[in-house]
């Protein structure tokens, strides 16, 4: 398949923000377990919103990180829902 450049961008910034993302969650996980510094909950949510949703699905699933917390959970799908939301607009306008 053929990629314009565009679209190899594109591609390439979900796929560093979503290991960025996963990699916070493990981060925090591991805080959580020594009783360390911690990440804040809003830098996570952001990192979500930034279109790291697959690293926080993936933290919140294998790491078992924030999976019991509704906000978490529902914070990550509606940023998974809104980027889908824009990219079905974008692309229907092109």
């Amino acid at each position: 398949m053929n990629f314009s450049p565009l679209m190899r961008v594109v591609v390439g910034y979900y796929a560093a923000i979503t290991v960025v993302t996963f990699a916070l969650y493990a981060c925090d996980k591991q805080a959580a377990r020594r009783a360390g510094a911690r990440i804040r909950g809003r830098t996570l949510h952001f990192s979500a919103w930034l279109g790291g949703f697959f690293g926080a699905l993936a933290g919140q699933h294998w790491l078992r990180h924030k999976s019991l917390r509704p906000a978490f959970a529902l914070s990550t799908w509606s940023a998974l829902l809104a980027h889908l939301a824009a990219w079905v607009w974008w692309l229907a306008k092109r």
